[in-house]
């Protein structure tokens, strides 16, 4: 699975003198626990978003997406939440001490929006990227992923570290075991494992308030719980806290997730890819129940997926509430799995659903 794949041509980098990128990312499993500082395990992905620029001389940065959408950016929130994710990464940028020239930047992006696939955090890594060519100034790695989460809050998400962790240090054939308390990182090979990601066709929006009442809500139970945060209770405190019924169903989640992602990272790479994928079934049945942050259409998909053969496991990824499913299969059953899910999309889902495709 490439991690760099071809400019689009709507970007005329010939004529533009900055071009930068950065890739989404799928979540193998470990979902709404980044922000407990727990394990994460994504895998950057070859779908990315690209920026060209060239200099002005009125020192203002102006940017036109190829769908047309145009903006000022500052270093002050505006109108256009699309845009105050860049405005975020401006001003956090420019704490760095960093000076940055007026710009005229193009945006083009081969990532599906709203899918779950952190195209937020492909956008704002590839901007910090572009500030930094810009202006003749290198981030450290970690130091840039922590401008760009800043700068989610900026559009209303108070996001964790793991999508611009994953956009910051992905490696082709990796997935990324990352611990989100010290925000260590360690590559892990995927092997004879191949992914097939689906897209429901279902847009998210996790700036609507669903996804800061789940976050509240794991910290309202780390508070009654007695513990900083969920990563540092365990089944048996949890067993003795007494939570109301929904507190206690979303601490279950976490802690069972924290405990899932790393009993994942540690089957593949000793190829136990049966373990692997039953671990990720046992995440969306989580997710959809105890969680719930699933949907119809990720319900249906991930039960067809886990029904197929050569399919280990199969799992909502993202945030929720739609977007994308991501499948562990044989490698050489990948085509034939992706094959059959198209068909089911087409049969059973919208028009927007389909098999998400790899540069």
């Amino acid at each position: 699975m490439p991690i760099v794949s071809s400019p689009p041509a709507w970007l005329r980098p010939a004529a533009a003198p900055w071009l930068v990128s950065a890739p989404g990312r799928v979540n193998l499993i470990g979902e709404h626990v980044d922000y407990c500082d727990g394990f994460v395990l994504p895998v950057a992905l070859g779908l990315r978003t690209w920026m060209s620029a060239a200099p002005r001389e009125d020192g203002r940065i102006m940017v036109e997406t190829e769908q047309g959408q145009r903006a000022e950016i500052t270093p002050q929130p505006g109108a256009e939440k699309w845009a105050n994710y860049l405005c975020g990464v401006l001003a956090g940028f420019l704490e760095t001490g960093g000076t940055v020239p007026g710009m005229d930047v193009r945006i083009a992006s081969t990532l599906p929006q709203g899918a779950g696939l952190a195209s937020s955090a492909a956008l704002t890594v590839a901007f910090a990227s572009l500030l930094e060519a810009a202006a003749g100034q290198s981030l450290e790695l970690d130091d840039k992923a922590r401008i760009c989460q800043a700068a989610e809050a900026w559009a209303g998400v108070p996001s964790g570290c793991m999508d611009q962790l994953a956009a910051v240090h992905g490696r082709a054939g990796h997935a990324m075991l990352i611990d989100c308390r010290s925000r260590a990182v360690e590559h892990i090979a995927l092997g004879d494992a191949a992914l097939v990601i689906i897209n429901t066709g279902v847009q998210h929006d996790l700036a609507d308030g669903a996804y800061t009442a789940r976050r509240e809500q794991t910290q309202e139970a780390a508070r009654l719980l007695g513990v900083p945060v969920l990563r540092d209770a365990s089944l048996e405190i949890l067993a003795a806290g007494r939570l109301p019924d929904v507190l206690h169903r979303r601490a279950r989640h976490v802690i069972g997730e924290i405990q899932r992602t790393l009993d994942c990272a540690a089957a593949l790479p000793s190829g136990d890819l049966l373990r692997a994928g039953a671990l990720m079934n046992a995440s969306h049945d989580s997710l959809r129940d105890d969680f719930e942050v699933s949907c119809a259409e990720l319900d249906a998909v991930a039960e067809h997926m886990q029904s197929l053969p050569d399919v280990f496991g199969c799992r909502m990824t993202g945030g929720g509430f739609g977007g994308c499913c991501v499948a562990l299969v044989q490698r050489h059953a990948a085509a034939a799995v992706e094959e059959a899910m198209d068909e089911f999309c087409r049969s059973r889902l919208g028009p927007g659903a389909g098999v998400v495709r790899m540069p």
